[in-house]
């Protein structure tokens, strides 16, 4: 009998029980790689937001250092309340503008935009599962150009006329946080020995 006429009990083929091994692992990688891109994209997100945040306190120190040299910080009482985007040259591309009557549902998230009514910088967070605030409806964050000042009748409340003025801030109306654990990315060595 010639050797290579025998047949093996196998076909070539994949036993079902190898095929769902396979499949198997292929979903567990998948999970777990399609986990690690959500928190890259909410890290991300948080990175933006605090670089953009970064940009606008830079530029309302300038604003202020200004003032400052020209002796006329009475006048950065125009700014209490005001859009803080219109301190930067170029505002970010999803800056939607200042509106008059924002729905802050109807807001795509990944969004700024100034409520001219409030007098609120916002940001309609896009990754809201990852975000927490107290702010009830959409997920967003609110900041206010408010005043730093001597509260010389000690009504703890700016009052024109009455209080020193002395600078601004720009300051977060609520309390917030991002729920992502930061994603270790390896840093490949430049010289591997």
């Amino acid at each position: 009998m010639n050797s290579g006429n025998r047949q093996s009990g196998r076909h070539g083929g994949f036993t079902l029980f190898e095929l769902i091994v396979v499949i198997s692992i292929i979903s567990v990688l998948f999970v777990f790689a399609a986990n690690r891109l959500m928190k890259l994209a909410v890290q991300a997100e948080r990175a933006q937001v605090q670089q953009t945040i970064g940009t606008l306190k830079s530029a309302l120190a300038m604003e202020i250092a200004a003032h400052v040299a020209r002796d006329t910080i009475p006048e950065l009482e125009k700014w209490i309340g005001a859009n803080p985007m219109d301190l930067l040259a170029d505002p970010p591309k999803s800056y939607l503008g200042a509106l008059d009557h924002p729905d802050p549902a109807g807001i795509e998230g990944g969004h700024w935009y100034f409520d001219r009514r409030q007098g609120l910088l916002v940001y309609r967070v896009y990754n809201e599962r990852e975000f927490v605030t107290s702010l009830p409806g959409p997920k967003r964050i609110r900041w206010r150009l408010e005043p730093v000042y001597e509260d010389r009748n000690g009504n703890r409340r700016f009052d024109p006329g009455q209080d020193a003025l002395v600078g601004l801030r720009l300051a977060a109306q609520e309390k917030f946080k991002w729920q992502v654990e930061p994603v270790d990315i390896p840093a490949w060595k430049a010289n591997p020995r």
